[in-house]
């Protein structure tokens, strides 16, 4: 039994090590010193193409840990791309992470990130170069502040039939797509599930498994009016003869009024409160009613499955390729691996270690700004006051 355990510990410690040989990190980026090296800006959109710049930003937690790329000018193009490791996720978890700032308090703007397959011409990147998943904030105005998730099968693009909120606000967020071997997904931010579920349920990839008959439709003398005028009721007598308007009972001449030079005075009309409008018969419950009809559906001859949804031959660039209005969102620590617990560990060293900070830091830079508003106003009001002497 003494020997027993020596050996089960070193079982148990090979284990694990086997485990974490196995992770693998395919892509990781912090945007320290050589960054340009790693990134190639797409040419497509020429002039209309915007600058990015690395920087932490107007308020950060740390100087160093939230530097990252950010878009530099309103209302233009950003396309950029980095080689990765290249991989396939067949039987493996595909975990990308990164995370994005709004600093600008973005009101119309993409913030989303693309995996991309072999090959790709990086000077030439644009909104038709083929990406496998595409994930991130968008936002424009109120009607658009959701999370994408579009994955690419059978080369068209899929976007999730569910709502997935985005963050507004102007400080760093981390956005998180799980992707599990038997088709499931996860949806996080900052560490906190959003939407969960399953490929085949939350796209629409495949063919629906039933479809309605096309041999039948709805019968003729089918009756779906739950309502019918009632057939015995009458318009009552002097309904016709009751006016829209009457002359105003209260109104009376001007005392000023000239009959000569006025012409004869007439009162004005006003709505006549006895009328009730063209004449209707009151609604009554059809005694035919058969309720809505429903199409019989059959199953799909065309359905099939495929377990192979979440699987990619080949992913091999990362990239951001955004439009926005009003630049100035930073984009920081992406990093693209199979193992959650990487992702993890990534998102508290950088995330979880700055946030509060941030937070701190943005406050302290509202507050000496209000100070400053005023005491300009202050100033302003002294001058004034000083004229009126």
């Amino acid at each position: 039994e003494r020997m027993r355990n020596p050996l089960l510990v070193q079982l148990f410690v090979l284990c694990f090590f086997l485990v974490v040989s196995h992770a693998k990190v395919y892509f990781k980026e912090t945007f320290d010193d050589g960054w340009e090296n790693r990134w190639v800006e797409s040419k497509h959109k020429g002039s209309e193409a915007g600058p990015w710049k690395v920087t932490a930003g107007d308020w950060y937690g740390d100087a160093a840990i939230n530097k990252g790329l950010k878009t530099g000018q309103d209302a233009r193009f950003y396309q950029i791309s980095a080689k990765m490791d290249e991989f396939s996720n067949k039987g493996k978890d595909l975990v990308l992470q990164y995370s994005v700032k709004h600093e600008q308090n973005i009101d119309c703007g993409g913030g989303y990130i693309k995996i991309l397959p072999a090959p790709l011409d990086q000077k030439d990147f644009n909104g038709d170069s083929k990406y496998n998943i595409m994930f991130g904030p968008d936002i424009c105005g109120s009607a658009t502040r959701k999370v994408h998730a579009i994955f690419n099968y059978k080369d068209k693009n899929h976007l999730i039939n569910k709502n997935v909120p985005c963050e507004t606000d102007q400080f760093t967020h981390v956005y998180t797509l799980i992707v599990h071997p038997d088709n499931t997904y996860q949806i996080d931010i900052d560490g906190v599930k959003k939407q969960s579920g399953s490929l085949k349920d939350d796209w629409d990839m495949l063919p629906p498994k039933k479809i309605k008959d096309p041999a039948l439709s709805k019968p003729s003398d089918w009756v779906d009016t739950a309502k019918i005028p009632d057939p015995e009721a009458v318009k009552p007598e002097g309904w016709d003869d009751i006016p829209a308007e009457i002359v105003d009972p209260e109104a009376s001449k001007p005392a000023d009024w000239d009959d000569e030079l006025d012409g004869e005075w007439e009162a004005p009309m006003i709505r006549n409160p006895d009328f009730k409008g063209e004449w209707s018969a009151p609604m009554i419950d059809n005694p035919d009613y058969k309720g809505p009809w429903i199409h019989p559906e059959i199953d799909n001859p065309d359905w099939y499955d495929d377990d192979t949804l979440y699987s990619y031959d080949s992913n091999a660039y990362i990239g951001f390729e955004i439009w926005q209005v009003k630049a100035g969102t930073i984009f920081d620590n992406i990093i693209v691996t199979d193992d959650i617990k990487e992702a993890e560990k990534f998102r508290e060293e950088t995330y979880g270690k700055t946030i509060e900070k941030e937070k701190d830091a943005k406050k302290k830079k509202d507050d000496a700004e209000a100070a400053e508003r005023a005491a300009a106003a202050a100033d302003e009001d002294d001058a004034e006051d000083k004229d009126e002497l």
